[in-house]
């Protein structure tokens, strides 16, 4: 076996999920990564914690959401038992089709979404994480061979995890008391928000594996002006190029895509939640370099922004602000790499993709 694999399984579940001896993990592996599934039960085994596996096959699940009558979508209580029995889920991802859910109607997964919520907020309850074995069909999607993309996965994965906290624990300083953010790049993304009284949360791979972000909540009703995600989005296996909202009183009031606006509409048609911004993120892992079609590396890119439409978290809200409620959480990239800068409380914290307490920093 690969020692990166051996060492990306150690990493989920010492740093990232802190098994102890008498823990009930739930393992969600699909076929396509057994090599990590088997390395997770053989370090879970060691911990003395008891597992069972999970695997959810796209292609079944696509086989079960065209066959079913979208009155007949129930939230799956067996589901929800396993996962209040549960104190850690470890969540693996690895596909050899990318595009296996494409083409179905955005209404009916705006249903299964819908139901779901109670799952998905227990499992905000365990210790989770998600994370991603390089497959084929990841590889193929981010054009790259497969041994070349398994490189990129590890270098993202295989870090100073203790370093890269600190590194950004100077954003999460700036942070800490803010009151507005304003992001502009280019002509056509010019968006303020309060973030004032929430926190913001140093992500160094507790519930994602690659981390390397800072994220908070917006006040929701805060959110003013217009953004263009100037990289690619997978929704429901189809990609939504160049989406474009307008934001007024926190609400998208306008939206627009290049391409499969209907799929756009669809995520933002979801719940009144998905309207509103959950999530402002600013990537600042240096190892992730290139764009992927994988929003667990993506998101996490240096010299980017992204937002999330719908569910914000409740680690990120301050006592007595709002927390935003939705059953989808549709992460969406803003590059920052050039003519682009990001002010708090009216002092630029960032320009063209470098920080404030960084080399090569430009007033």
């Amino acid at each position: 076996m690969d020692p990166r694999i051996e060492a990306h399984a150690e990493l989920l579940v010492d740093h990232c999920t802190d098994v102890q001896p008498g823990d009930h993990v739930v393992v969600n592996a699909p076929a396509e990564a057994p090599d990590l599934e088997t390395a997770l039960y053989e370090k879970i085994g060691e911990r003395g914690a008891i597992p069972i596996g999970l695997s959810m096959p796209a292609r079944a699940m696509r086989a079960y959401a065209e066959a079913v009558d979208v009155d007949d979508i129930q939230m799956a209580e067996h589901a929800l038992a396993l996962v209040e029995e549960t104190d850690v889920l470890i969540g693996v991802r690895a596909s050899s089709n990318v595009s296996e859910m494409s083409g179905l109607d955005p209404e009916d997964m705006q249903a299964f979404a819908k139901v779901q919520k109670p799952i998905q907020d227990a499992q905000m309850e365990c210790r989770w994480v998600g994370t991603q074995y390089p497959a084929a069909g990841n590889a193929q999607k981010a054009e790259m061979g497969t041994d070349e993309y398994a490189d990129f996965v590890y270098d993202a994965i295989d870090k100073d995890w203790d370093a890269q906290r600190e590194f950004q624990a100077q954003l999460v300083d700036i942070l800490e008391d803010a009151d507005e953010v304003h992001i502009v790049s280019g002509d056509e993304t010019d968006v303020t928000m309060s973030v004032a009284g929430n926190v913001p949360v140093n992500d160094d791979a507790d519930n994602n594996m690659p981390g390397g972000e800072v994220f908070t909540a917006p006040v929701p009703d805060s959110v003013e002006g217009t953004v263009k995600f100037d990289k690619p989005v997978m929704g429901l296996g189809r990609e939504i190029q160049g989406a474009s909202l307008e934001f007024e009183d926190g609400e998208v009031v306008h939206h627009d895509a290049d391409q499969n606006a209907d799929v756009l509409a669809g995520i933002i048609g979801t719940d009144e939640g998905a309207k509103r911004v959950g999530e402002l993120g600013i990537g600042m892992n240096r190892d992730i370099d290139r764009f992927t079609y994988n929003m667990l590396f993506d998101e996490k890119m240096g010299d980017t922004v992204h937002l999330a439409l719908g569910r914000a978290y409740e680690r990120c809200i301050g006592e007595g602000n709002e927390q935003n409620e939705s059953a989808t959480h549709k992460d969406m990239i803003v590059d920052m790499s050039e003519d682009s800068y990001i002010e708090v409380d009216g002092e630029v914290v960032q320009r063209d993709g470098t920080f404030v307490f960084e080399d090569g920093f430009e007033e």
